[in-house]
């Protein structure tokens, strides 16, 4: 990220100008493969619109995000969905699976629009049983506990090997001995897979176990 800020108009009021609601200011950070950051700061600081810029889902107003040397918002929008799919995973705070279908099911969901042919049943098989869910591959949701759903959304947001993961307090609804359990999970696979994890949290827990860590606050990151 390049001095990138958002902001958002607003509707003038009687007698006054419009203006803007800034939300991020010049945000700059560079990571590399295999680094990990944690973003830490108060409710409505702006964290999470920081990862939907990350991740290829809103524009910035100004500056410039690129992953593998892609500018993201360079590219048209119908490019940008399947470069997002490729590299980008996402871990929610709900675990947002779809209830109707399996867990198999689940994981393999970015793969229905993959532009390349790979042997995703294997790789999601293989991703489940590194999660510790290979007995549950046939399961629905419902039939899960919090912690294993959100297992399983860690396995397809790798589903993709994607060289980005971005976690929105991924361990925000879990019990504190389910939330560990799933917090070393996700940080063994981020080292296993050398990939580039952005978590947003307020878990103080969860950022300490990461090796930098920044602080949003009235729209600008610092360290901690």
């Amino acid at each position: 990220m390049h001095d990138v800020g958002k902001s958002y108009p607003l509707k003038p009021g009687a007698g006054e100008t419009r203006g803007a609601l800034e939300i991020l200011v010049d945000v700059s950070f560079d990571l590399a493969a295999g680094d990990g950051l944690a973003i830490t700061g108060p409710s409505g600081s702006g964290k999470s619109t920081l990862l939907y810029l990350l991740g290829g889902l809103e524009p910035p107003s100004r500056g410039s995000i690129h992953l593998d040397g892609t500018n993201l918002y360079e590219l048209r929008e119908e490019a940008l969905a399947p470069f997002r799919n490729r590299h980008i995973g996402f871990v929610f705070q709900d675990h947002c699976l779809l209830p109707q279908c399996t867990v198999l099911e689940n994981v393999l969901v970015p793969t229905l629009v993959a532009e390349t042919r790979e042997d995703f049943v294997a790789r999601a098989l293989a991703l489940i049983d590194q999660v510790g869910l290979a007995d549950r591959v046939h399961h629905r949701p419902h039939e899960l506990s919090g912690g294993e759903k959100q297992r399983i959304a860690i396995a397809r947001a790798l589903v993709m090997q994607p060289k980005l993961i971005l976690c929105d307090e991924p361990t925000g609804n879990l019990d504190r001995h389910t939330a560990d359990s799933v917090r070393s999970l996700l940080l063994e696979l981020h080292r296993r897979l050398s990939t580039i994890l952005v978590i947003v949290t307020h878990s103080a827990d969860l950022a300490e176990r990461l090796p930098r860590r920044l602080h949003l606050a009235e729209g600008r990151l610092r360290p901690e």
